[in-house]
């Protein structure tokens, strides 16, 4: 079968530039694809890639899909190359969307993403995080995100210990380091992580990604020797590296940011297959994406009681692509 295809470019400007290992970030860029059946039923697709992750650039992609025709195929989708994780993703949910048959609260179904309760928040970096938790603390939001590795070791260090001591009862804080850290500084953090939870009310959920994707075996070992719980993410950013991980051993905590895995069909087939523990994670996307990945990736995979990843709308200036009435949402680019 054909479908028409469409696909809009967006971008959004972050409210204040996010800081991570790999620098500051101002801008977020992705594609907002639209395939149309010969019923005229449409299928939402987002095309959200993050190079620093593995993925194609946004060049790469955008290139992608201005080289496609305007009538494709289910095969011209199938052949999407494993080099392009973030187009497999997009164009293979905009597919399965076709799919899904409206009813009566197809809108109601729609209007129903996460509660705060459900979501981890990011904080911003550096001794901000010591006042940035506080307002989403009384929307309801139970999970933190704070980025590490972006400043002095040292220093970076103080603020954690202020920030433990500060929050409430109840609270987890996940550390992400992007792969930022050494064996040295890591198992500095992981040794505090373990001093800090014991010694306060809030705990430290885990430590994600301290070192880089291509020191998995000292990953494994730091993993095995403290109590505070690694997680991989830059090191399982493709479906190719998570399975890569399990086969060499992981079983700890997989942060998977659906949005650049790849395949949709194929990561729902893994997770169900290996049952493996999953903490599902934004990859700064559109409610296009979000929709996709609540509804027809989340629900198809073994429960998690871990918040999900997604308390990020908050770093943008524009709200517009964070609606759910997604022809609207299509209108607006």
């Amino acid at each position: 079968m054909d479908y028409h295809f469409e696909f809009r470019p967006y971008r959004r400007l972050f409210k204040q530039p996010l800081r991570t290992r790999y620098g500051f970030w101002n801008v977020r860029e992705g594609l907002i694809l639209r395939l149309t059946d010969a019923e005229g039923r449409i299928g939402w697709g987002e095309v959200a890639p993050i190079a620093d992750f593995g993925t194609e650039s946004f060049a790469q992609a955008l290139s992608f899909c201005q080289f496609l025709a305007t009538e494709i195929s289910e095969g011209t989708i199938a052949q999407i190359p494993a080099t392009f994780p973030a187009c497999q993703f997009g164009f293979g949910a905009a597919l399965e969307n076709l799919s899904v048959v409206p009813s009566g609260n197809a809108q109601t179904a729609l209007n129903s993403l996460w509660t705060v309760h459900e979501q981890s928040y990011l904080l911003p970096t550096g001794r901000d995080a010591l006042r940035g938790w506080q307002d989403p603390w009384q929307q309801g939001f139970r999970t933190f995100k704070w980025k590490i590795g972006v400043v002095d070791s040292a220093e970076e260090l103080r603020h954690f210990e202020t920030l433990m001591q500060c929050l409430p009862e109840k609270a987890c804080l996940r550390l992400d380091a992007n792969g930022g850290l050494n064996w040295d500084t890591a198992s500095r953090w992981l040794a505090t992580c373990d001093r800090l939870t014991s010694s306060y009310a809030a705990k430290v959920e885990f430590l994600e990604q301290p070192l880089p994707i291509e020191q998995f075996d000292q990953l494994l070992n730091l993993h095995q020797q403290f109590r505070t719980p690694i997680a991989l993410d830059e090191s399982v950013s493709t479906l190719t590296q998570i399975q890569s991980c399990y086969q060499k051993g992981w079983r700890g905590i997989f942060v998977i940011k659906a949005a650049l895995a790849g395949s949709p069909e194929k990561l729902r087939s893994f997770c169900q297959t290996h049952a493996i523990e999953v903490v599902w994670s934004s990859a700064l996307e559109t409610s296009v994406a979000q929709h996709f990945i609540r509804h027809r990736l989340i629900p198809a995979v073994p429960a998690s009681d871990r918040a999900v990843g997604f308390g990020v709308d908050h770093w943008f200036l524009d709200t517009t692509l964070n609606q759910l009435d997604f022809e609207q949402l299509w209108q607006s680019l």
